[in-house]
């Protein structure tokens, strides 16, 4: 995705005149000021986590509590529009059928790369983490029982199709959806400002273009950190599972330096080819360990529940999106543990509010030639298969094991919430010590490969030099490792409460940002619209977007 130097066109083909354009040399003086304010503020949070921690513990678990407290609604309602956002422009007469590049554009990848490509950009360590902690922990936590009985099993297989699933894929496919339609049909940088800086009085539009960038940054390190916190405790209980030994704080901090530095190595040097066959080995060995565990596991209890579960999804949706706990936090709380949706709803949609960047900038860039109909859908549809799939068999099978051993998988998880997929897999016959390998594996090499993209990522968001900078690519792999090692190590006992609060606190005001993308893009399909009579069709900025 790129967008030459020059004259731009707006969003239905004017020339921009020179009032409202950046030039080259001033995008490229705004480009080095956020990089030197990205590093700025992630080096003080870093810094400040490990020279205050008691005063950074504090402000940390404030923080958490203040966003469940007073936004928790606000998010709520946030997934709620993003879902019915895209479905209306995916189903509109007039918008669903505007081809993104315009009208001559092609597809770059046919339907199977693309679908697989779409389900790797998204999928990763919180689906591997969560996919029997979720399940499980909720079997006797649901808030939604009194109000819709059901069997509990199939109920807390429908959170986690919920939480990762539909829903989820939504925030990524709205925030893709404004870059890729602004990169290709209105030939903007493929940056955030570029989604969104038209919208404001061309005086403030530089401004407000660099404040739009560091929101965009700072959302995905912090998000990119909470993940590689989670992946450093679950790779951590995966070698102790296998090889029987306990792995200290000590040595989790050498997980996370360790890949850090793989990375770093691999985004310096740009080793393309080694990571796109780690890529192709994630989806390989996703599909061993989900068969495996369905062919060698509790093959007829999930094949019911899966069925049975989905279902119960389908029933409860509506109750699950708009569940906003108002007993609790309507009548405040001292602590954010106090909240169900403070333990998981808010903080899974902010995980995904600040994860978007990274996805939706890669869905965007390999998405040429779809039709928004067909780009809704296939990010919609195909990913929330594969999310049911994945979690009815292997959190299925958690379910299953932790009813025939008392209570054995969700005391492991009481114990370490990391530890949980392990101590299921190893109750699966013949296959069980294969399969905690595998999962090992799976997430070590999930690690890497999503470090690797999120950096290029990072980098791409800020235009021109920045893109071929490969110095700038290891400070952030560095920044990122540097913050995770700082918010576990700050945590002690409570290491993943802590990695949590990061996302929690980074998509706050990113998610502003998408509001202000789903506004401008709007505007654009209006004005678009409003123009279509014309001969020849006003999509001029569609076909300079190909050119």
């Amino acid at each position: 995705m790129s967008s030459e130097d020059g004259p731009r066109a707006n969003d239905f083909g004017e020339e921009l005149d020179g009032s409202a354009q950046i030039s080259a040399d001033a995008r490229r003086h705004d480009d080095n000021n956020i990089r030197i304010a990205a590093v700025a503020v992630v080096v003080l949070l870093a810094l400040g986590t490990v020279l205050f921690r008691e005063q950074a513990s504090t402000i940390i678990d404030v923080a958490r509590t203040f966003v469940t407290e007073y936004f928790s609604w606000y998010f709520v309602v946030f997934s709620v529009l993003a879902l019915a956002f895209v479905l209306v422009i995916a189903l509109s007469p007039s918008h669903g059928s505007i081809r993104l590049g315009g009208p001559q554009a092609r597809t770059e990848y046919g339907r199977f790369a693309w679908y697989s490509m779409l389900f790797a950009s998204g999928q990763g360590i919180g689906l591997i983490f969560w996919s029997v902690a979720e399940p499980v922990l909720l079997k006797t936590d649901d808030p939604l029982a009194d109000s819709n009985p059901g069997d509990v099993d199939s109920a807390s297989l429908s959170w986690g199709y919920f939480h990762w699933g539909l829903t989820a894929w939504a925030i990524y496919c709205v925030v893709a959806l404004c870059i890729a339609y602004s990169t290709y049909n209105c030939a903007q940088q493929p940056t955030f400002r570029g989604a969104c800086e038209d919208l404001f009085p061309a005086r403030h539009r530089r401004h407000t273009g660099l404040a739009i960038e560091l929101f965009a940054i700072l959302a995905t390190i912090l998000g990119l950190s909470t993940s590689f916190g989670f992946a450093s405790l679950q790779l951590s209980s995966g070698l102790s599972a296998l090889l029987g030994i306990e792995v200290s704080t000590s040595g989790k901090v050498a997980v996370i330096t360790t890949m850090g530095a793989v990375t770093a190595i691999s985004v310096y040097f740009g080793i393309n080819r080694g990571m796109r066959l780690i890529s192709e080995l994630n989806s390989v060995l996703s599909v061993v360990l989900v068969f495996l565990t369905l062919v060698f596991g509790p093959t007829m209890y999930i094949l019911h529940i899966l069925p049975q579960s989905v279902g119960e999804f389908v029933d409860r949706f509506v109750a699950m999106s708009v569940y906003s706990e108002p007993e609790v936090l309507g009548s405040g709380i001292t602590t954010w543990s106090e909240s169900w949706n403070g333990q998981w709803t808010t903080f899974i949609w902010c995980w995904c509010i600040a994860f978007s960047p990274f996805v939706a900038s890669f869905i965007a860039s390999i998405s040429k030639g779809r039709t928004l109909r067909e780009f809704v859908l296939g990010v919609l549809g195909i990913p929330t298969i594969i999310v049911m799939i994945w979690i009815g068999v292997i959190g299925g099978a958690a379910l299953h094991y932790d009813t025939e051993s008392n209570g054995a998988v969700g005391d492991s998880l009481n114990a370490d919430v990391s530890a949980g997929l392990f101590t299921a897999l190893g109750f699966v016959p013949l296959v069980g010590g294969l399969l905690i390998l595998v999962s090992t594996v799976l997430v070590g090499t999930y690690f890497v490969t999503s470090l690797d993209s999120g950096v290029h990522a990072l980098s791409g968001f800020v235009s021109m030099g920045a893109k071929a900078s490969p110095r700038f690519r290891v400070v952030l792999a560095i920044l990122i490792s540097a913050l995770a090692i700082a918010l576990l190590t700050l945590g002690g006992g409570k290491a993943l409460t802590t990695i949590q609060t990061g996302t929690i606190v980074g998509a706050l005001p990113f998610s502003v940002v998408i509001l202000l993308m789903m506004v401008n893009i709007v505007r654009r399909l209006r004005r678009r619209q409003k123009h279509a009579g014309t001969s020849p069709p006003r999509d001029i900025c569609a076909r300079r977007a190909q050119s």
